[in-house]
């Protein structure tokens, strides 16, 4: 790869819109992916992350705007882009009838890879995925955990130089999802560039960016840390023995814009315009009779999907897809 090549983003989409007939599944996004890092799309289930992640990678023609993956433009070229990645579904894809090895090999002949590297490539998979001692299992008899594994040795065998991971560790422990975040660093490492879509907040924490879609229009963009600063909200805490009493005062607060209860505390966002939010939150509380600790706080990931997808809900546009 040359140093300019290197310089340009994995995947630069714009404008990206999909249609189901009167549904709007994916409105006119436009993005940047640089490479060699971790970047997710978070959003609630028929936010559009897989619709677009379909056409990122090919697999699906936008109605509107193009997409260039790896210096290929995936509308004219479909099959020079698929050539260079990897994909990963929400729901196990590999021949549940097959053992794990005979499921590498069937792998290794669609992707054409050479004998002569076959053996020593499934060799490298089933050793880093830790796959060795159930090479001979018939995948169908395998947990969730080794499941994704093999699914991720699957696409990553060809080398491919992008992964997409559509919600990959929906249904596996929380061991087994840290341990695959640790194999997606390695990849990393690397140079693979990685695109993975989530629902999960510590998952997207990981992430070195992060796209937030709601009904289809990207919300918000940046790294974690970015957009817990840029928030558009002030974010206030509240510890208060009679916890409901305080949910109820908050509820007359103008300006509140959610409130989650956290055990014994309440986190509360509250619109920038509001002067006091303190003071006015805990004015409220003292006209309720409860007596509570008010602090301002920074914000983290759920606040910034809430502030962000609440903005869009307020103007929801035309109808979109589930």
């Amino acid at each position: 790869m040359n140093l300019a090549a290197a310089d340009e983003p994995a995947i630069r989409a714009t404008g990206l819109t999909r249609r189901f007939g009167s549904l709007l599944a994916v409105d006119h996004v436009t993005l940047a992916i640089p490479r060699a890092q971790i970047y997710g799309f978070l959003g609630p289930n028929g936010s559009g992350k897989s619709t677009t992640i379909r056409m990122l990678c090919g697999l699906l023609r936008p109605t509107e705007g193009g997409v260039i993956v790896l210096g290929e433009d995936v509308t004219r070229n479909p099959e020079a882009v698929r050539r260079k990645l990897g994909y990963m579904t929400q729901r196990f894809s590999l021949w549940e009838d097959l053992t794990v090895l005979e499921n590498l090999h069937f792998i290794a002949d669609i992707y054409g890879i050479p004998r002569a590297q076959r053996e020593a490539r499934i060799r490298s998979r089933l050793e880093e995925y830790n796959l060795g001692s159930l090479r001979a299992q018939r995948a169908g008899t395998l947990s969730g955990g080794q499941k994704q594994r093999l699914a991720l040795a699957a696409a990553t065998l060809h080398e491919p130089e992008l992964l997409l991971l559509d919600e990959p560790t929906s249904a596996v422990d929380p061991q087994s999802r840290r341990d695959f975040w640790e194999s997606l660093f390695a990849l990393v490492h690397r140079r693979t560039t990685i695109l993975v879509s989530t629902h999960y907040m510590d998952e997207a924490e990981r992430c070195h960016r992060l796209a937030i879609l709601e009904r289809g229009r990207l919300v918000a963009e940046g790294t974690p840390r970015q957009l817990a600063a840029d928030i558009d909200a002030v974010v206030i805490e509240i510890e208060a023995d009679d916890i409901e009493g305080a949910r109820r005062a908050l509820a007359a607060v103008p300006g509140v814009k959610s409130v989650a209860q956290l055990g014994t505390r309440l986190h509360a966002l509250l619109e920038r315009e509001v002067a006091d939010p303190q003071g006015a939150v805990r004015a409220a509380l003292v006209r309720a009779s409860v007596q509570a600790a008010v602090e301002r706080t920074p914000a983290n990931l759920e606040d910034v999907f809430v502030a962000a997808t609440s903005k869009n809900t307020a103007n929801p546009g035309p109808a979109r897809a589930a």
